[in-house]
């Protein structure tokens, strides 16, 4: 449909530093709220004063690199439905970061980067991007599932949970990681699951892009989603070290795995995630170092250059879109 006047002013002057004040808002209010806030500062001040330094700049250069191997994973697998540029990729996924704040499980981040594809490809792509989440959650599934094997004693002797509910936990993490992986190499099931529906002709080309995705890039989508999860350890072991939080490589490989695991099954939203993420992960952490404020410090830290800085670009990024309409014949 033609894309109404109003509309385009809405997309072109509102929406963007709407998302921008709220969001800046939102960040205030969740900083404002934490305890010891004025001891915190002092800790922060002390960290950043010295050699390790280094180690904020290089997680702040990771987080480039984390967004660029998201972008490339989304320019990939659009590939069949619609060329797009690495730049485009990427400022698509950042704004889809800014959509996602306000929404359960980053579910926004669909329709941020919808918005970057040309008329007759936006449905599309919804479903091709989930794909793309399906193959980090399925990485997530699996080092978080080998991480819990691991720790399973440690965890058991310090009594964060029965023996029993570890079992299930892990047979659980085991069977799902299974099921998926057959649902992701199988994609083409879907289709014809859907071609058998009555009436199906009206929505199956939303999934008809499945069709070109073969094992090949599907394999190429999972080590891309590999490579995200080691960027991120690398920034949680570089902010350890910065803030003191004393482990080993190893242990904070598998702590922060088993960490991903739990916040990938609880229900969340990216503004309030703040509270949960450094919940898990010092209550995890904790089995191996006792600074906890060290631990959350690299929660906080990890939260705000790897989220809400991607999502401050992201919601200014929104204003660009305007130039996607700037033709008056333009439809969405």
């Amino acid at each position: 449909m033609k894309l109404n006047k109003n509309i385009k002013i809405f997309i072109n002057y509102f929406l963007g530093p709407l998302l921008f004040i709220w969001l800046s808002w939102s960040i205030y209010q969740q900083i404002k709220r934490q305890s010891n806030l004025e001891e915190a500062w002092q800790n922060i001040r002390s960290s950043l004063q010295g050699p390790m330094l280094w180690n904020l700049v290089a997680v702040i250069f990771l987080m480039i690199v984390n967004w660029s191997l998201e972008a490339i994973k989304w320019k990939i697998s659009v590939r069949p439905v619609q060329q797009v540029s690495f730049i485009k990729a990427f400022k698509a996924v950042l704004s889809g970061t800014s959509f996602s704040v306000s929404m359960p499980n980053r579910v926004g981040e669909y329709f941020g980067r919808v918005l970057y594809m040309d008329e007759g490809n936006r449905l599309k792509t919804i479903s091709i991007t989930i794909v793309g989440s399906i193959s980090q959650l399925l990485i997530t599934l699996l080092m978080g599932g080998i991480g819990l094997l691991i720790m399973r004693s440690r965890i058991e002797a310090e009594q964060l949970i029965s023996s029993l509910w570890m079992q299930v936990i892990i047979y659980g993490v085991g069977a799902t990681t299974f099921a998926l992986t057959l649902f992701y190499f199988r994609l083409s099931w879907i289709i014809k699951w859907i071609d058998r529906l009555p009436g199906s002709s009206r929505f199956a080309y939303l999934v008809r892009a499945l069709e070109d995705f073969k094992a090949t890039l599907l394999i190429r989508l999972l080590s891309l989603s590999a490579l995200r999860f080691l960027v991120f350890v690398l920034q949680y072991y570089l902010l350890f070290r910065l803030f003191e939080v004393d482990v080993a490589w190893w242990q904070a490989f598998w702590a922060v795995s088993v960490s991903f695991l739990v916040m990938a099954v609880i229900p969340s939203i990216t503004i309030t995630e703040l509270v949960q993420r450094g919940a898990v992960i010092t209550t995890i952490m904790m089995l191996y170092s006792p600074n906890k404020l060290g631990i959350g410090f690299t929660a906080a830290g990890i939260w705000v250059i790897n989220l809400i800085i991607p999502a401050i670009i992201g919601s200014l990024l929104i204003l660009s879109i305007k130039k996607i309409y700037r033709n008056k014949d333009e439809t969405i």
